[in-house]
């Protein structure tokens, strides 16, 4: 799924139901940011796979520290944009990295199925996840859909459970 949003479906999905336990903005940038990759080779127009070495879980995983990093550190900046959507989190290094984690392997293991070009075992010079079927990329794709679908379902239960505990607050 080259810089598509696919990605952010399942992320949006798994931030809500996590909110509490993930650091939200890190765990969408995590889940698309591999994606610079295919991007730089196509746009470079590079002799390179479009799915290359950052698409694979040694490369991934190289990722995840330095994004956690520089996530940690800007996330300040992204408060006022977390309070726009009412997400109150609390923040630590520990859910930067968790979120890290979750959105880079699940960014790894949705394309792995579904690009030949991909290694994700590397160095081992095969992709045991591959399957070119029609009805395994359909599965993906709609998979990804629908998770964005009921990331704006569980979004909106997350935001009336919020306003349902504020005002039980407020007659205590």
């Amino acid at each position: 799924m080259p810089f598509t949003p696919f990605h952010l479906g399942p992320a949006l999905v798994i931030g809500i139901i996590l909110i509490y336990y993930l650091d939200f903005p890190t765990l969408l940038v995590a889940s698309v940011i591999l994606d610079i990759e295919p991007f730089f080779v196509l746009i470079f127009n590079l002799n390179y796979p479009l799915h290359g070495f950052f698409h694979t879980f040694l490369g991934g995983t190289i990722v995840i520290i330095p994004l956690s990093l520089i996530m940690y550190k800007v996330s300040p900046i992204l408060n006022p944009i977390k309070a726009f959507f009412k997400i109150e989190q609390k923040f630590s290094f520990v859910r930067v990295l968790a979120a890290s984690i979750i959105g880079i392997y699940t960014h790894l293991l949705l394309d792995a199925p579904l690009y030949s070009d991909m290694q994700p075992f590397f160095p081992l010079k095969f992709n045991p996840l591959l399957n070119t079927s029609d009805l395994v990329s359909n599965i993906i794709y709609n998979f990804c859909g629908y998770c964005f679908l009921a990331a704006i379902v569980l979004y909106f239960m997350y935001l009336v459970m919020k306003y349902k505990k504020k005002n039980k607050e407020k007659k205590l």
